[in-house]
């Protein structure tokens, strides 16, 4: 009995920062018979094929480029996806599907100092809080909190005595309720919460199972789907660049040449979802050593004229380097 084919496919979540928010490029593949785009985004994906790459990073730069007319810089291996089924429409491919083969998905993170107009078909920088607006607490506790908030305590409610009081425990530590500290790195336990709760959009189409009656509201909150598990392979992202914000500073590989300290913050809060208090973290980078001023003001900030500052590049090569401090501002 032959095996069924293993496909290696290629993901790219690549990031960009622009006026204040973070931004992922997106696609929105066509169907192969009817040429029409798909009415929900994804990733750039592509397969990796053995005999014509050499590597999987040329791969995808190669993919990437042909998809969406941009050129990646920064790149790094994410995780690697192999769940039965999850390109498929119903996450629940039976053994039985004769011929049907395996794919394994190999994301990677890309981060590019400028969103760039790629003017390519089916092809846009979109925000990440499109795709999870509860992720956002920059203003304080986001709006899509309380109808999450709701379905997720119905959702406890609704499981068999012995297992309701770790539905809730799993929700609080997630989702910070009942006074429990929020985490901003734990992006993809919270999407994983959902999904397993049946309220991501993707649970229900995966399952072949109906969603059912939802408010509008909650359907704001729960953000919008992609295709395949590409919001998985999002929150798996964000979820790394959010941690590792606090221990290399990859952080510049999303700012240009020079910068004010204030869009320096700024790019930061945008990309970990929380406020930061100002005095504290440029006193935290200050004593970090990771940028110097050049002599030169910003006057285009439609106010007082900020200095500029640039990354220090150089000392990365001359000593151990860590990430940024996250002083949070408290109210």
């Amino acid at each position: 009995m032959s095996q069924p084919p293993v496909v290696i496919g290629l993901s790219a979540v690549v990031v960009a920062v622009r006026d204040g928010e973070a931004m992922v490029l997106t696609v929105r593949p066509r169907d192969s018979a009817s040429g029409e785009a798909s009415p929900l985004s994804g990733l750039p994906f592509g397969p990796f094929d053995p005999a014509g790459h050499r590597t999987f990073e040329l791969a995808l730069r190669a993919f990437v480029t042909a998809q969406t007319r941009f050129e990646l810089g920064y790149v790094e291996q994410l995780y690697t996806f192999g769940d039965r089924g999850r390109d498929a429409p119903l996450a629940d491919m039976g053994e039985g599907e004769e011929g049907a083969g395996r794919v394994i998905s190999i994301g990677y993170l890309a981060l590019t100092p400028a969103a760039v107009e790629t003017h390519a078909p089916d092809t846009a920088w979109s925000p990440w809080t499109r795709f999870f607006p509860w992720e956002d607490w920059r203003n304080g506790r986001p709006a899509a909190m309380e109808p999450i908030e709701d379905a997720l305590r119905q959702w406890s409610a609704a499981a068999p005595p012995p297992h309701r009081e770790g539905r809730l425990a799993r929700a609080r530590l997630a989702f910070a309720l009942d006074g429990s500290p929020w985490n901003e790195e734990r992006v993809l336990e919270r999407y994983e919460l959902l999904y397993g709760a049946g309220l991501a959009p993707e649970a229900g189409r995966d399952r072949g199972e109906s969603s059912g009656e939802r408010s509008d509201a909650l359907k704001a909150a729960l953000g919008e789907p992609m295709i395949s598990d590409h919001r998985r392979i999002l929150a798996t992202a964000l979820s790394r660049l959010r941690g590792k914000i606090k221990y290399r500073p990859v952080v510049f590989e999303l700012m240009p040449e020079t910068f004010t300290l204030s869009a320096l913050q700024r790019a930061v809060e945008a990309l970990t979802g929380v406020p930061l208090h100002k005095q504290n973290f440029r006193r935290a980078l200050e004593r970090s050593g990771l940028v110097e001023g050049i002599g030169r003001m910003d006057a285009d900030t439609g106010g007082r004229p900020a200095e500029l500052f640039r990354f220090r590049r150089e000392i990365l090569s001359a000593r151990p380097v860590s990430g940024l401090s996250l002083p949070l501002l408290r109210e």
